[in-house]
């Protein structure tokens, strides 16, 4: 059974809202899916010492045995780039951008030509899920990012004995998509 929420209840269910935020009709929703949330069992994963030490001394490894330079990675590290300028520069500065604008600009069509517009595709942001659940048969991800759909976001079984994996594409960075990793995170 699946059950739909309203997109404002997922935000509350989120801790995006609170439950005086949503409209009085979205009250009895929000405490249904409150009710359903709570009956779901909240033990913390622990994961065995040897796995932890075995990724990060993967994470390690991989951290030192790159196959790209270390300056071909500072050279392509986003950085924040402040610009500083002066009011009586802006006037020259915006008409010489607007006539390199007019310069670089093709001839415009005849009126009532078809121009061409070229349609851009929204930012991706692909996160991996891998998983190590031996005693698993079926396994899959859900949240804001599939409308909690159990699934839309299957892992599959790989290679290694218990290790199933997926990449999930959108909806990532929010409170409930927030994995730490390191010493002392070892509670999921």
């Amino acid at each position: 059974m699946t059950t739909v929420f309203h997109p404002l209840v997922k935000r509350f269910l989120d801790g995006e809202l609170r439950l005086a935020d949503l409209p009085p009709e979205l009250h009895a929703e929000a405490r249904a899916a409150e009710r359903l949330l709570g009956a779901v069992d909240r033990t913390a994963v622990t994961l065995p010492a040897a796995l932890e030490a075995r990724v990060m001394a993967e994470v390690r490894r991989r951290a030192t045995v790159s196959t790209i330079p270390r300056w071909w990675h500072g050279l392509i590290a986003s950085r924040e780039i402040r610009v500083r300028y002066r009011l009586w520069t802006l006037g020259p500065a915006l008409a010489a951008a607007a006539a390199l604008v007019l310069l670089l600009t093709p001839s415009r069509s005849p009126v009532g030509a078809a121009t061409p517009v070229a349609a851009t595709a929204p930012e991706s942001v692909f996160v991996r899920f891998v998983l190590f659940a031996p005693g698993a048969h079926r396994v899959s991800v859900a949240g804001t990012f599939n409308q909690w759909d159990a699934t839309a976001a299957p892992l599959a079984l790989t290679g290694a004995a218990g290790v199933w994996t997926a990449t999930v594409d959108g909806g990532f960075g929010r409170r409930n998509s927030v994995v730490a990793v390191g010493a002392g995170a070892r509670a999921l």
